[in-house]
């Protein structure tokens, strides 16, 4: 059965619910006799202090015949809802253990001084989280050996296409062969060089201006004959000069002037009748025709040339002072042809043909060629329309040869011993022992 809520020691509303104080707790009801509470409402304060209005008992000597109401119980004021209470501090697991250590009561019984908040121990500072999060774009740093090396192998790169395509335009013929009883291998590394004055493909321009003569002329013959012998350790070169009219043994002709081997068999009767007059293995052949002497020269603007004495010459169409000079295309080429208004002739012709190769090679190889595109270029072109090459042979093998020269060569001429008056014509006599003994410092 229910409890009546006016029989409980707890106050309540008008609605009969239970009064809480501001901690949640139920109000007690209060003794009527006790003394007043702050909190009572004693009526609505009309009542002029009539002990009955606030629900007094009058004393024993006020109580009379008439009748009074009986007193109303209590009212008290609500309390206003409160908000809702934060949960209560706790402290993290990470110091209640050393908190645990210092009880309560013991703060309460002891003093606090001021110094015992300097002995307790800081809680660690946690560190601050920056607040740009992006790395630092780092400084990119100059780097000259990588820009070098790329430089380099840029060079390389045009520097290898370049000679692709060099190799791919020079002429070539099926100049060097074997034959029975052929020359075996010699030291070194041996170049043929055959200087053809054949004028096939030459204009009329051009023949006017090398002072070619009869253009209708056919036939090759070869004025120039020039052995040069490269070392296998990087020793000097040596170029050996062969007289055109040089009397030797030409395979299935007989004797004859060396220069006709190249008219009746050809680059192939050359080397081989050059081979076995000198005991020497051609390894290489690279010939440069009439026009190929001035068209090189004219791509490197020229070379420096130094007679010896005045040379006047209008077959070669050429009238030169003594001293150095620089040449172009024509007039270097008749320098290297004459061979009348000098002493010795033929003789002082190769000696002058060695002089213009050696000069030829290092203007090529200078910094000032290589590095001008407007002589560098035409250079090119010129070198593939003028030289020919046997088929074995590449560019490399050309640039190995002009690093040889540009070091410099030994100039040699194969030893005379006579002249002589022959069913050929007027022929040039080795001396044979000084010739085998050059011969045999190169094999």
């Amino acid at each position: 059965m229910p409890q009546n809520p006016s029989d409980d020691n707890i106050a309540r509303d008008k609605f009969g619910r239970p009064i809480l104080d501001r901690y949640g707790r139920p109000v007690q009801r209060r003794d009527p006799t006790a003394g007043q509470d702050s909190t009572r409402v004693f009526g609505d304060g009309r009542d002029g202090g009539d002990p009955s209005a606030h629900g007094q008992q009058p004393q024993q000597g006020q109580q009379g015949g008439q009748g009074r109401a009986q007193p109303e119980p209590p009212q008290y004021r609500r309390q206003p809802e409160q908000p809702p209470q934060a949960a209560p501090y706790e402290r993290p697991a990470q110091y209640q253990d050393q908190y645990q250590q210092y009880p309560p009561q013991q703060y309460a019984q002891q003093p606090q001084q001021p110094q015992q908040y300097a002995q307790q121990p800081q809680q660690p500072q946690q560190p601050q989280r920056p607040t740009n999060t992006r790395r630092p774009r780092k400084r990119r740093r100059f780097r000259p050996m990588r820009i070098i090396g790329v430089l380099l192998l840029v060079i390389l790169l045009v520097l290898a296409g370049t000679a692709w395509w060099v190799d791919s335009q020079i002429n070539r013929i099926d100049a060097l062969s074997g034959y029975e009883g052929q020359v075996g291998n010699t030291s070194g590394s041996n170049w043929l060089l055959v200087g053809s004055d054949s004028r096939e493909g030459m204009s009329e321009e051009d023949g006017d201006r090398y002072a070619a003569g009869d253009l209708s002329e056919g036939g090759a013959r070869t004025d120039t004959i020039i052995i040069v012998h490269v070392p296998s350790f990087g020793g000097k070169p040596t170029m050996v000069s062969i007289p055109r009219d040089s009397y030797v043994d030409i395979p299935g002709y007989g004797m004859g002037k060396i220069n006709s081997a190249y008219t009746f068999g050809g680059p192939q009767l050359l080397q081989q009748s050059v081979e076995q007059s000198t005991g020497l293995r051609m390894d290489h052949y690279m010939e440069i025709g009439f026009g190929g002497f001035g068209a090189i020269v004219d791509a490197i603007g020229g070379v420096e040339l130094c007679p010896s004495e005045p040379i006047n010459d209008p077959m070669a169409g050429i009238n030169l002072e003594a001293g150095c000079q620089e040449m172009d295309g024509p007039t270097a080429l008749g320098y290297v042809r004459t061979r009348y208004t000098s002493a010795q002739g033929d003789l002082d012709r190769v000696e002058r043909q060695r002089e213009f190769l050696t000069a030829v090679v290092s203007k090529v190889g200078s910094f000032g060629t290589l590095a001008n595109p407007f002589r560098g270029l035409p250079l090119v072109s010129a070198f593939t329309d003028a030289l020919t090459v046997d088929e074995g042979d590449h560019v490399w093998h050309l640039a190995h040869l002009a690093l040889g020269m540009i070091r410099g060569a030994d100039q040699e001429t194969v030893p005379v011993g006579g002249y002589a008056d022959t069913e050929v014509g007027n022929v040039v006599l080795w001396d044979d022992a000084a010739a085998e003994s050059l011969f045999a410092g190169l094999r």
